[in-house]
């Protein structure tokens, strides 16, 4: 490789937490390591650099870490980056310790702050996806999916042993704000009678249609997976609806929540944020800017930050079938 366009990168996590987001930071600090970058960790996010949390990382500052949830750097959304004040404070930090590149890794809200920081101040950006969600376009998969979804269908698994049980009906409410993955998923590999996502047009006639087609085929008890962006209304108007319609049946909710955003991250979460962290450093020692580091096909891919905002993953409509006919 030819002499890096870098010298000195700083690395943070920012927005919501997500499983794998201590590898990710594992990954770049020892890749800088090992191609001769200075590296520094930025803690809590944008307000690190605003406040000057910087500290110097090297490969025993990461050790032992890939393995956990959450981050070490701790994260946070700052209201004072969104100001042209707090980013000059923030570069003239980067500014004051030599750094000429961030990788930045977050969701959207996240790539966002990169983007207007690289085209005020020209500093070298590159964003790693970390969210749950699966939002982001430009990687098939973001850091900490897999492990929030398998945490979804082992929680689902047991409520359905109650289900069963006592005959009842559960709504479960998984996380994914406006995005419908983690719903789709883990309802399709835990028999859901239905899922309801924000990128399908629902109704609760066929709701309703649903959970009669269950009852002719002599379904006793029932799981209907709700996201949390579901727009026909909250899980208890729907679990309240479905009761004045079927006022025999026993209906209960479950709301999983943060639950999915902690835990040890899987193995398939690990060597993905091993991967983006590798190639958000080599990106930058490349001369790229305003770009994300992701996985398409196997295959690293940079994407530009402005798309990786403003476009977003599709949701799988065979998928959507595939669950419709097994409910059955």
């Amino acid at each position: 490789m030819k002499e890096s366009a870098v010298k000195k990168i700083a690395v943070l996590t920012s927005g919501g937490d997500a499983p794998g987001m201590n590898a990710a930071l594992r990954a770049v600090v020892r890749t800088a390591n090992y191609y001769n970058i200075e590296c520094y960790g930025v803690r809590e996010g944008y307000n690190g650099l605003i406040h000057d949390d910087f500290l110097k990382m090297g490969p025993r500052s990461v050790k032992n870490i890939i393995n956990q949830g959450g981050t070490i750097l701790k994260s946070a959304r700052s209201v004072e980056f969104r100001t042209p004040e707090g980013r000059q404070k923030a570069y003239d930090n980067c500014v004051k310790h030599g750094v000429d590149a961030l990788v930045c890794i977050g969701g959207d809200g996240t790539f966002t702050g990169a983007k207007i920081f690289n085209e005020e101040f020209g500093i070298r950006v590159i964003g790693v996806p970390g969210t749950i969600d699966n939002d982001i376009f430009g990687t098939d998969n973001t850091i900490g999916y897999d492990t929030a979804l398998n945490t979804a269908m082992e929680a689902i698994d047991k409520i359905r042993d109650t289900a069963t049980s006592h005959n009842r009906v559960f709504f479960v409410e998984v996380m994914g704000r406006d995005a419908g993955f983690i719903a789709l998923n883990s309802g399709l590999a835990t028999g859901a009678l239905d899922i309801l996502i924000p990128e399908k047009k629902d109704s609760r006639d066929e709701l309703f249609a649903n959970f009669r087609k269950a009852e002719k085929t002599g379904k006793a008890s029932s799981i209907v997976v709700v996201a949390e962006g579901e727009k026909q209304g909250s899980i208890y108007d729907l679990a309240d609806l479905t009761k004045e319609e079927f006022p025999d049946y026993d209906i209960r909710v479950t709301i999983l929540g943060h639950i999915q955003r902690g835990g040890s991250p899987s193995c398939a979460d690990r060597v993905l944020a091993s991967r983006l962290g590798y190639g958000a450093v080599v990106g930058l020692m490349e001369g790229k800017t305003n770009v994300m580091a992701g996985m398409r096909s196997n295959d690293m891919v940079y994407t530009p930050i402005e798309d990786a905002i403003k476009k977003h993953n599709e949701i799988n409509k065979d998928l959507l079938l595939i669950s419709e006919i097994l409910a059955i």
